[in-house]
């Protein structure tokens, strides 16, 4: 049984190798070709090992294209949607789950409804409407749309249900308002949701591509993974420029996820979970 059982054991680590390098082998790849000539790229000689290390393609994308006003939309847009979705998440769970008015049950019912609505559907009267408000290539318009979360919403509920009542009870007793207890008692309760929910939101937001490619219509305006579209057109099919810009780009969110790799985890298993 010792035997077998680290026979299974080996298996199951040499599998899980296979797939670590499967999965790594694109960005590998990506270093690889960011750093050699654009003639040594479509050269037959190029081979899996890198052979140069060249940085034109990176001076390229930071000094030759509109990289550095990618980078400003992105977070710009990214930390203001992040920021705004979680405290009107916050406060809205807040309402359903601690008071009582009329359309309590029907608002949260909508706020259900809502995982069932594609969010394609909401495109073309979304777009009509960032046009009557003047908001087309513009902050606003990329991040309007984007400040409705459901599952931000429906996370902060089911923490604010499972609070003892006790608790608010000695809140009221003390003479302490809705205010009180919703940023001065429950939000140092659940940090750690928050964090991870600021987390999840900000790369989700950070990677949308749709709709700001749909509301932007100017170069210095697009975000990054909009911009990516357009290197192809500044400098034709260069591989090692698109590989290093996509690089470039990716590289906030991924410093972020190594950073608060276990913060990004419970954010996914939160989602996955409200979603399943």
């Amino acid at each position: 049984m010792i035997a077998q059982k680290r026979i299974e054991n080996a298996a199951l680590t040499a599998l899980t190798l296979v797939a670590g390098a499967i999965w790594i082998f694109p960005l590998y790849w990506a270093f690889v070709t960011s750093i050699r000539t654009e003639n040594r790229v479509v050269s037959d000689q190029a081979g899996l090992l890198p052979d140069e290390f060249n940085l034109s393609a990176y001076h390229d994308a930071l000094f030759n294209s509109s990289l550095v006003h990618w980078y400003v939309n992105s977070i710009g847009t990214s930390l203001i949607i992040t920021a705004i979705v979680l405290l009107t998440g916050m406060m809205c769970a807040y309402a359903i789950s601690q008071m009582n008015f009329p359309g309590r049950r029907l608002l949260y019912g909508v706020v259900l409804g809502s995982f069932m609505v594609p969010a394609q559907v909401l495109v073309v009267p979304q777009f009509m409407l960032m046009n009557d408000l003047g908001l087309i290539n513009k902050w606003g318009g990329i991040i309007l749309p984007q400040l409705v979360v459901p599952v931000v919403i429906i996370v902060y509920k089911q923490f604010f249900d499972a609070v003892p009542k006790e608790m608010k009870e000695a809140v009221v007793l003390d003479g302490g308002s809705d205010y009180t207890m919703l940023f001065k008692v429950y939000l140092p309760l659940n940090w750690g949701i928050t964090t991870a929910l600021a987390i999840i939101t900000f790369i989700s937001s950070w990677n949308a591509f749709l709709w700001p490619f749909l509301v932007i219509t100017t170069e210095d305006m697009m975000t990054i993974p909009v911009g990516l579209t357009q290197v192809n057109d500044a400098f034709g099919v260069a591989y090692a420029r698109l590989m290093s810009v996509a690089l470039l780009g990716a590289a906030p969110v991924a410093i972020a996820y190594l950073i608060f790799q276990k913060r990004v985890t419970e954010a996914v298993m939160i989602s996955s979970g409200v979603k399943g």
